[in-house]
């Protein structure tokens, strides 16, 4: 199990490489730098020469790549262009910002669409027919459409805040109130970002849970007399899980890309937003350490998804000691 590991921890470090790399890159071929906005300003021709100069935007591409790179092994990936603060201290702050939500979105998601999925997929009639249906109006709507409209309903109801991650009054207090003031507006981001993927996970649940109830050992447990409750939740449960296991982390990096869409509606100070304004101000490096954030984030989930399916089936673990 230990070599299995490493060669993934190996495949993500490569995966934030290239993700990164090819981020920047990109970014540097597309036209324009962060001084276009300054032209038609009235800044003169010569001050806009010197201001590529200072930054480093007049030397070829290839040059500015291997100069980021060789920092970059020393984990310094240089100093935001527009923001002039350290790549790796900004994108830390936001990534955080985006890892809370993303966790409470996860948490939310799991917590609802698995017991969902089971119970569909155990029963029939009106509450099989009834998960089914939210879960398909969850599925259909973009997370833009959805958090708009939860943005709506809390304007409306002034149950819950709008935007942003906390009021300037009880960030002040600090403590526990600060706390729960951040947990109060990640309610509005979160269930935008959780309700596609708790019907997805519903969905998955649902038809896994159906094909394992008709295996042979589920008919052997229930031919000794087994309840028909603890079949479904001891017996078939664990078994089932391995679809869901499979997609997690997927599941994680979908997350990442919906909050790009969530963080902007609700004003939320994530790795999205942050990503956002790097791109628009075409700030190459830092659009390189959100990229690379970003890998690491889909990687942290394979190797999530990896450990989940090894706990839910043991083959898995057997082919990876005998491969090792």
């Amino acid at each position: 199990m230990a070599a299995f590991f490493a060669r993934r921890l190996l495949a993500a470090a490569l995966l934030v490489v290239f993700v990164s790399s090819s981020a920047l890159v990109l970014t540097g071929l597309a036209p324009g730098d962060i001084t276009a906005e300054q032209v038609g300003s009235g800044v003169s021709a010569e001050t806009l020469r010197a201001e590529r100069a200072r930054l480093g935007l007049d030397r070829p591409l290839w040059r500015q790549y291997l100069d980021w790179a060789g920092r970059a092994v020393r984990f310094d990936f240089g100093t935001s262009l527009l923001y002039g603060r350290s790549v790796a201290g900004l994108v830390g702050e936001r990534a955080a910002n985006t890892a809370l939500l993303a966790l409470a979105a996860l948490v939310a998601a799991t917590v609802i669409g698995l017991p969902a999925g089971v119970i569909a997929g155990s029963r029939r009639g009106v509450t099989r027919g009834a998960i089914q249906s939210c879960s398909l109006f969850a599925l259909s709507m973009p997370s833009l459409v959805s958090s708009l409209l939860l943005v709506f309903v809390a304007a409306k109801t002034g149950w819950l805040p709008t935007g942003g991650m906390s009021s300037p009054e009880a960030h002040a207090a600090g403590g526990f109130v600060a706390a729960a003031d951040v947990a109060w507006h990640l309610v509005v981001p979160a269930l935008a970002l959780a309700m596609p993927l708790g019907a997805t996970l519903e969905r998955l649940q649902a038809q896994a849970l159906a094909e394992t109830l008709a295996e042979p050992f589920v008919t052997a447990a229930r031919a000794r007399g087994v309840p028909w409750r603890r079949v479904v939740w001891r017996t078939a449960l664990k078994p089932s899980l391995r679809s869901v296991a499979s997609v997690y982390g997927l599941i994680v990096g979908s997350l990442l890309s919906g909050s790009f869409v969530v963080e902007i509606v609700t004003a939320w100070p994530g790795l999205g937003r942050l990503m956002y304004d790097a791109l628009r101000s075409r700030d190459l490096y830092l659009v390189a350490g959100c990229a690379a954030a970003g890998g690491a984030f889909l990687a942290a989930g394979a190797l999530l998804s990896d450990l989940f399916l090894a706990w839910v089936d043991p083959r898995l673990r057997d082919r990876a000691e005998a491969g090792s």
